[in-house]
């Protein structure tokens, strides 16, 4: 049955007891049959069928009786059925009492109270069960105040409403419904959220956080905000607001608050655009929020919407609070690297750059920088810990492969060697994920000594002198065999 939602709730209560006073107004021709009227000992009862708001109405009667309901189920809401005393429905003065009630619109307990009248709870709240159903069986006859006291978070529910038992059987006009059945329905809101930093590699990029939500299936809309507490590892940048369906939002509609306290930036609604969002309530809104990483660590973030203004004041996860959205996780780390040379001995003096990729490493571009910086310096220990690169395993709030879209390497190449020591021939392929982010050295890098190692001669030094030597030897010993030999011959003669 579609029992619609408008700003005082669902008024299908009034229908029912001005038919109930029509049948007792009714004049009846001479030859009619002996008048039937309310049994004063008969019980009733009332059945709660309660159904998430469709997109379009059912189209179904909305009068009472028992119908054919093809609309998803919603148990666990609790409802506090409440009987009004002193309202006797055996009278035609019961009645219309009824019908002037009704006509004020009450929407609490003490609006019933102010027009005079006073009322009891009929056994407390009691929730719906997995049918979405509560019966409350041997009712005693009178007009009840039936009051949804406990919503689903983040749905909006029907405002309080009005229901006589009996009413007038609309299916036989001369007979009384001691069995009422009514369908109130709750519009439900979710909403989502996604993070975008694939894209990302480092301390100071600009990440997004992109939340959906629903438009609550009402009539009118009292209240709509979006609150999103960003982590102490957020900068908070800027927020863009729109319908998913292109419709246009004013600067008017909607107002945009950074709470620096608390971090917390709310999105809300005001009066027109309260107003544009129950005119489109089959689209969804999103907030765009774009935020700086400012320190690494794995920020988890969630959302929180309010679809109505009562649940400004309730806790998220409590009946009738707001939706808190999926949580998103987006990855920050660091690595240690170590400078040795080939026995594992430290080495200092080195300077590192890091890149994005192999190609930017060999070509010595696009570096990137962090701290300020693009040159990482090696401590007297040997290590050097570069520190805010996104993981590279994690993307999109999910866990990524190489070769996927989002998986992200890290190319380190060495500017300056150590004293006495080559330079890297190649950049080096490294990763940063959750065990490179724990303490301890991560990568080794290894130097080996300059010339790997050969001694070569140099002009003017002890090589030189050493050839010198040997020649001035060489020149000796030719003389002296020169010497002799002529002495030899000299003798000889």
């Amino acid at each position: 049955m579609n029992t619609p939602t408008t700003p005082r709730g669902s008024r299908a209560a009034a229908g029912l007891l001005v038919a109930g006073i029509a049948a007792l107004t009714l004049a009846a021709p001479a030859s009619a049959a002996t008048p039937n009227l309310v049994d004063p000992d008969a019980v009733g009862s009332l059945t709660i069928h309660k159904f998430e708001a469709p997109e379009t109405p059912t189209a179904l009667p909305n009068d009472g009786t028992e119908q054919n309901v093809a609309l998803t189920p919603l148990p666990g809401v609790g409802f506090t059925v409440y009987k009004v005393d002193t309202i006797d429905l055996t009278s035609n003065q019961g009645w219309v009492e009824a019908n002037d009630l009704a006509d004020s619109a009450p929407d609490s307990i003490a609006d019933i109270t102010a027009a005079g009248y006073t009322a009891s709870a009929v056994g407390g709240q009691t929730l719906t069960d997995a049918n979405g159903e509560i019966e409350l069986a041997n009712l005693d006859l009178g007009l009840y105040f039936v009051v949804e006291t406990a919503p689903l978070p983040g749905s909006t529910g029907v405002a309080p409403f009005l229901v006589t038992v009996p009413l007038t059987d609309p299916a036989n006009d001369d007979n009384w419904l001691y069995d009422v059945n009514v369908y109130p329905k709750n519009a439900l809101t979710g909403a989502t959220k996604t993070v975008e930093d694939s894209e990302d590699v480092k301390i100071g990029d600009e990440i997004d956080f992109t939340i959906t939500s629903d438009i609550p299936n009402v009539a009118v809309i009292d209240g709509y905000k979006v609150v999103d507490t960003l982590d102490a590892k957020l900068d908070y940048v800027s927020a863009a607001v729109s319908l998913v369906d292109g419709t246009p939002l004013a600067a008017t509609d909607y107002t945009v608050v950074q709470d620096a306290a608390t971090n917390a930036v709310t999105v809300e609604f005001t009066a027109a655009g309260l107003a544009v969002l129950a005119a489109h309530n089959g689209t969804e809104v999103q907030v765009v929020l774009t935020a700086q990483v400012n320190a690494v660590g794995e920020i988890a973030n969630t959302a929180v919407l309010y679809p109505n203004l009562g649940s400004y004041t309730v806790t998220p996860g409590q009946p009738g609070g707001p939706t808190v959205t999926p949580e998103v996780v987006t990855k920050w780390g660091d690595i240690t690297i170590q400078k040795t040379d080939k026995a594992g001995t430290p080495l200092t003096g080195a300077v590192f750059s890091v890149y994005p990729t192999q190609q930017d490493a060999i070509d010595g571009t696009n570096a990137i920088s962090l701290a300020g910086t693009t040159d990482f310096a090696v401590a007297a220990d040997g290590t050097v810990t570069i520190s805010g690169l996104r993981y590279s395993d994690w993307a999109d709030n999910a866990a990524v492969a190489p070769g996927e879209d989002g998986y992200q390497s890290y190319w380190l190449a060495e500017t300056v060697a150590p004293d006495g020591f080559e330079l890297l021939a190649a950049p080096i392929e490294f990763t940063v994920t959750a065990a490179s982010t724990a303490v301890g050295v991560d990568l080794q890098v290894v130097n080996v000594p300059s010339n790997a190692g050969f001694t070569l001669p140099l002009t003017g030094g002890t090589g030189t002198t050493l050839f010198l030597a040997g020649g001035v030897l060489l020149l000796a010993g030719a003389l002296l065999l020169a010497v002799r030999s002529r002495r030899k011959a000299a003798a000889e003669a």
